[in-house]
């Protein structure tokens, strides 16, 4: 299995889009064209020298994760649609219309593959670098935790746009049981205490004191022997839902193939867009979306 043989930024594509319509109350085409066309360019600019080549990693509408455990985010358009005036139909669509029209325009290469969250093509991709012995730099961009679990590898850094500074752990691999044991509420998660319908029937989790965490991170490699059942159980269903080391191979080949096969567009297609998309500011620094 090949993969990034070169230095890599890998830009996590929806939280970078939805982070920045949320916090400006974006919902014009053209406004949020130009977000997302900034964003990218700065980051480039930023990273191309030290980390070299861009990928964007898209979201698919569909993934693996609500096939093994239905209750995954099912909450999050819910909470969405109940907090926001936003039309949310119409900024996805935007986004989706955006992305196309990065694929077709610029020198990235745009990966989207169907089942996987840009979760998985990050984790896959990074997890590619550990294979070639040389251990090129890898720069993710993105507010996301789940992404601290891969900082255990000396070869990878993470970049918060939100928080607008590097995202760092003094212990990669204990926050990644910690996150296991706790879940995430925001993916609707629940901890290991607790059942898989805990926050789809709005139930309220079972408290997991930190010290039993800890006991339980000391016996990582007989964890099936000092769990009860149905903890061990619910272990597993975390873990697999967490731990980016757990996508399913064939998604991972999908992924890695995906990269190599995609070719980009010439480099003269970014000027003409931005001319044709009217995007004055972004066109007097064209030279900052290519690569060197």
């Amino acid at each position: 299995m090949n993969g990034p043989k070169k230095t890599t930024i890998l830009l996590d594509y929806s939280q970078i889009a939805l982070s920045n319509i949320i916090v400006q109350k974006l919902n014009d085409e053209n406004m949020i064209r130009h977000m997302i066309l900034n964003s990218i360019r700065m980051y480039n600019k930023r990273y191309r020298k030290e980390y070299g080549q861009m990928v964007i990693c898209v979201d698919s509408p569909n993934n693996w994760r609500k096939t093994v455990y239905p209750a995954y985010k099912a909450n999050r358009k819910k909470k969405r649609d109940s907090s926001s005036d936003m039309d949310w139909p119409e900024v996805f669509r935007i986004i989706n219309t955006i992305r196309e029209e990065l694929q077709q325009n610029f020198p990235y290469k745009v990966i989207q593959v169907e089942g996987a969250e840009a979760d998985d093509i990050i984790g896959s991709l990074t997890l590619q670098t550990q294979e070639f012995g040389q251990h090129e730099p890898v720069m993710i961009v993105s507010s996301d935790k789940d992404f601290i679990q891969l900082h255990r590898f000396n070869n990878v850094k993470q970049f918060s746009p939100i928080q607008k500074k590097m995202v760092a752990d003094k212990n990669p691999l204990t926050y990644m049981w910690n996150h296991i044991m706790r879940g995430d509420t925001g993916d609707g998660v629940p901890n290991i205490l607790s059942a898989d319908n805990t926050f789809v029937d709005s139930l309220k989790q079972t408290p997991l004191r930190q010290t039993r965490i800890d006991e339980w991170i000391e016996s990582s490699d007989r964890l099936r022997e000092v769990m009860p059942e149905e903890i061990y159980r619910n272990y597993q269903r975390n873990k697999k839902l967490i731990d980016l080391t757990e996508t399913p191979d064939d998604l991972n080949q999908k992924i890695i193939n995906t990269f190599n096969t995609q070719k980009l567009p010439m480099k003269m297609k970014v000027l003409n867009y931005l001319i044709k998309k009217r995007c004055k500011h972004l066109i007097e620094v064209v030279e900052e979306f290519y690569n060197g």
